[in-house]
């Protein structure tokens, strides 16, 4: 384990993002905020607003994912990067690579990383309630295990 002498500082602020800011980014956005939300900024946005948005600010399915964890994502509102009242990010994770282009666009000419963790869209699982429920699981843990190797705390 490395010594918390020589890691590296944690960032002021960080950014997810992802395509509709329903699924992928608030739950990385609720696990990041749990573990070191008291120490550092969090917040997550997407692209675009879902069409079929049918007023919920998160997908049912990260409701009840994160729930099991004792996660309360109900208070999360859905935003576009144009929504977001700050932009000026120390760190942006992009989990699609549309957002990865609009991560690049948003830090031109600041002193800010950008990375792209590829996560699978749980959305696209098909199949019973309990196997789409298996996807988010799984998605839910993955960004788990990346926050915990990248901020390590």
């Amino acid at each position: 384990m490395v010594d918390d002498a020589v890691r590296a500082p944690l960032p002021g602020a960080v950014l997810f993002a992802c395509n509709f800011n329903r699924v992928r980014s608030p739950m990385a956005e609720a696990l990041l905020k749990r573990a070191l939300g008291d120490r550092i900024y969090v917040d997550s946005c997407g692209l675009r607003r879902d069409a079929t948005d049918a007023g919920e600010s998160v997908d049912p399915f990260v409701a009840a994912v994160m729930a099991e964890i004792s996660c309360d994502v109900a208070a999360h509102n859905a935003k576009t990067f144009d929504d977001l009242e700050d932009d000026s990010f120390d760190l942006v994770v992009s989990l699609t690579p549309e957002a990865q282009h609009r991560a690049v666009e948003l830090t031109r000419g600041r002193a800010a990383e950008i990375e792209y963790w590829q996560i699978f869209d749980p959305t696209l699982a098909d199949g019973s309630r309990e196997a789409r429920m298996a996807a988010y699981r799984e998605v839910r843990d993955a960004l788990a295990v990346r926050i915990a190797e990248r901020f390590g705390r």
